[in-house]
């Protein structure tokens, strides 16, 4: 890994966001699910054109209709996901204002509530939007695939990834950065 860390172009610091970011970061990790970065981009972009550069809230979500929130190209599961998601806050039943003080494997239980969101979504909402430190993503390809490459291993079970990851703790969300920026190295 060290060498590795030497190939990379410089990692930047982790920053947790405003809790009153935290709504439309997840509508953005919803929307960014299994699609490239610059569809999911344009994707979010048409979304967020939605409100007329007013703030989005769980509840203006709910005001827009199905069809308004797949004009912007998001699937129809997306939209279904992102309304879950306005109706679980809204109720209290996820509560994105004290998500910060729970420990990582709540915030993964609370998210994982609402319809859409998985293990996957939670660990880069933990990564990228709270800016937790030590978190690695089982479940992420890019990872596994860095993994295989740096390791030269065809097949490895979780147990060995974890064998691997585990020495980088408490900083496995700097060695998942280096990782997936280690995909762009020939």
């Amino acid at each position: 890994m060290s060498k590795l860390i030497d190939q990379v172009s410089e990692i930047e610091d982790l920053l947790s966001r405003e809790s009153s970011q935290f709504f439309v970061s997840l509508c953005d990790e919803i929307i960014s699910q299994q699609l490239s970065g610059k569809v999911a981009t344009v994707i979010f972009e048409r979304f967020k054109n939605l409100f007329k550069g007013e703030v989005i809230t769980p509840y203006l979500v709910l005001k827009l209709s199905h069809e308004q929130l797949r004009s912007t190209g998001m699937s129809n599961a997306k939209a279904r996901f992102i309304k879950d998601l306005s109706e679980k806050v809204l109720s209290g039943e996820l509560d994105l204002v004290n998500i910060i003080a729970l420990e990582n494997s709540q915030v993964v239980e609370q998210l994982t509530k609402v319809k859409g969101i998985g293990p996957w979504t939670a660990e880069m909402f933990l990564m990228f939007t709270l800016g937790r430190e030590d978190i690695f993503s089982h479940g992420d390809l890019g990872l596994k695939n860095a993994i295989k490459k740096i390791y030269q291993l065809d097949s490895p079970t979780k147990e060995e990834i974890e064998k691997i990851v585990s020495k980088w703790s408490p900083f496995k969300t700097y060695a998942c950065r280096i990782l997936w920026k280690s995909l762009e190295i020939k």
